[in-house]
């Protein structure tokens, strides 16, 4: 391993193998390390891979948008193919159910303002369209052992649906393909190896001290590091003292998805779709022809589950989850089974208070963050290393990003990504859901 190195990026997952490849396309030296023995095996595994493009926010729903229009030209995105295989962009659209928890307002005049395909529809053209949904009014969201779950509906509720987005086949294998881009370009990545230590000279990063999983310890000396590693970024972030100016802050968060299989009508040949329900407080999608994926929107009711640090995770879906998210999908799709073998995946992911996350440089000089991404972060990965590398051109070349916010041109869609948005000093709203 070179003890100069130009820049380190930290973590392998899906946005620290992109942020590597953009910077490595500017002609940057990069190297890549992670604590795991290969890219995408950390919070990238264990995404539901949605890629949607509502959001409350525009310059979110911008970035989502020009990141769809990368995954569905992935190998064009790319610029090489993959030998061990490629992901795929499976375009089954999105139904957004109207509920308590999401505002349609905002997200609609977005979905409008950037052109992107949208329809309007009725509880009656939900029900003819989509069959195995019942588009009864069930919320709002409750627990199991509150007697409102169990409520009669009190009405019917409408949607809005977006038929250009869908999800990525194999998160991990798409790290893998970013990763096998970046590699072709210059990319060097270093596994199973870990900071230990940071190491500052006049107000700039000037080394890190990183250990390998057989106990051998070196120091390296880079120019630029990318903080980009998922729920481990809030320790590094300590170890670097850069946190004195941040408004916001990331924390480890476990999520758990459910399996179950597909109602008859809803697997991804024969009418399936992603669906958001913000009226019951769950999302999910059809995977391949028998198999859905269920997620909670992390309503009130719902405690967040914060770990102090990712590593104290459980390995298997509880019971407890298995039988809330399950149920609450049984209301919303009658003719769902139900197994009574309980079948998920167990993420950690990082978040901030408002779900938003944050790109951004920091106070010290050559340290830039990608954190925050909470999960829905994945769909944006092809674009965020692009946001990164003009970030960390325009700073290093002695822009005041504080002061003035960068804007980055969509070169895809023709939009703009305002900085600002995704800034470490912006004013925070709590939110207690998913962003």
């Amino acid at each position: 391993m070179q003890d100069n190195v130009d820049v380190v990026v930290i973590g392998a997952g899906v946005i620290g193998c992109a942020v590597a490849l953009e910077l490595a396309r500017e002609g940057r030296q990069v190297l890549v390390i992670d604590r795991h023995a290969g890219p995408g095996l950390g919070s990238t595994s264990a995404s539901s891979a949605i890629v949607r493009y509502h959001y409350d926010h525009l310059d979110e729903a911008v970035l989502a948008w020009e990141a769809g229009r990368r995954w569905m030209d992935w190998p064009r995105y790319l610029g090489t193919v993959d030998p061990q295989g490629m992901a795929e962009f499976v375009r089954c659209g999105a139904l957004v159910l109207d509920g308590a928890l999401m505002d349609r307002e905002a997200p609609l005049a977005h979905l409008r303002t950037l052109g992107i395909a949208v329809e309007e529809l009725t509880a009656e053209e939900v029900a003819s369209r989509f069959p195995a949904i019942d588009p009864s009014r069930l919320g709002p969201p409750t627990r199991t052992d509150d007697e409102q779950f169990w409520a009669e509906p009190t009405g019917t509720i409408g949607a809005f649906w977006t038929p250009d987005a869908g999800y990525v086949s194999d998160p991990q294998l798409a790290a893998a393909n970013l990763a096998h881009a970046a590699a072709s370009v210059g990319v060097e990545f270093r596994f199973a190896t870990e900071v230990r230590g940071v190491g500052r000279d006049d107000g700039r990063v000037c080394s890190l001290s990183i250990a390998t999983s057989d106990g051998r310890t070196t120091e390296i000396h880079p120019r630029t590091v990318v903080n980009a590693a998922g729920p481990w970024s809030s320790a590094l972030n300590r170890m670097a003292e850069v946190l004195d100016d941040f408004n916001t802050s990331t924390r480890p968060l476990m999520q758990e998805v459910i399996s179950l299989p597909a109602p008859q009508g809803f697997g991804i040949d024969d009418g399936g779709t992603s669906v958001t329900d913000p009226d019951f407080a769950t999302y999910f999608r059809a995977h391949g022809a028998h198999t859905l994926l269920v997620g909670g929107m992390e309503p009130p009711c719902d405690p967040l589950v914060h770990l102090d640090s990712p590593d104290d995770a459980v390995e298997q879906v509880s019971a407890e989850t298995w039988e809330l998210q399950s149920l609450r999908l049984a209301r919303r799709m009658p003719s769902a089974t139900i197994p009574s073998q309980p079948r998920g995946i167990v993420g950690v992911y990082d978040v901030t208070e408002d779900w938003i996350p944050i790109y951004d440089r920091t106070s010290l000089d050559g340290w830039f963050v990608a954190i925050g991404t909470s999960g829905h972060g994945f769909k944006q990965a092809p674009f965020v290393g692009e946001l990164i590398a003009a970030l960390v051109q325009a700073v290093e070349a002695g822009h005041d990003h504080d002061a003035d916010p960068i804007e980055v041109p969509a070169s895809w869609t023709g939009n703009t990504v305002r900085m600002a948005h995704f800034s470490r000093r912006r004013h925070v709203v709590p939110q207690y859901g998913m962003g």
